[in-house]
């Protein structure tokens, strides 16, 4: 079992850059990849990027790649995810989650078995 919080939305001006951690308990933590999620109001949650258990391997959605970054600290049980260069359309609830699937990557919801609470993330024009 898996329990993961979100923390680090806001609000900020485009252009600007904000930082998401998603912490997580438990002591398999540094056993599951990782990955982020977003959900804008009235779309589908969407796949964000994701992260191996060494967080050696990464992967980002065409519409991330360039101005996002994911990353990891095991040793503090704790996923981030850089975000520069932000865009209105980046806004949305952003949600970490883990997966058992250890490779290849998995985009797809379905695929993650632990789910955090969301941190809201609004970018204004």
């Amino acid at each position: 079992q898996v329990h993961l919080v979100e923390s680090g939305g806001g609000l900020v001006q485009a252009g600007g850059s904000l930082r998401l951690s998603c912490a997580a308990s438990g002591r398999t933590f540094s056993s599951y990849a990782m990955g982020w999620f977003r959900q804008a109001p009235g779309k589908e949650r969407e796949f964000v990027a994701a992260i191996s258990w060494s967080g050696g391997r990464t992967k980002y959605a065409d519409s991330v790649k360039g101005r996002f970054t994911i990353s990891r600290d095991n040793a503090k049980n704790t996923m981030y995810l850089q975000m520069n260069s932000l865009k209105p359309e980046d806004t949305a609830v952003y949600y970490c989650a883990a997966t058992r699937i250890s490779w290849p990557l998995v985009t797809s919801q379905n695929d993650y078995d632990y789910w955090g609470q969301g941190t809201q993330v609004t970018v204004s024009s």
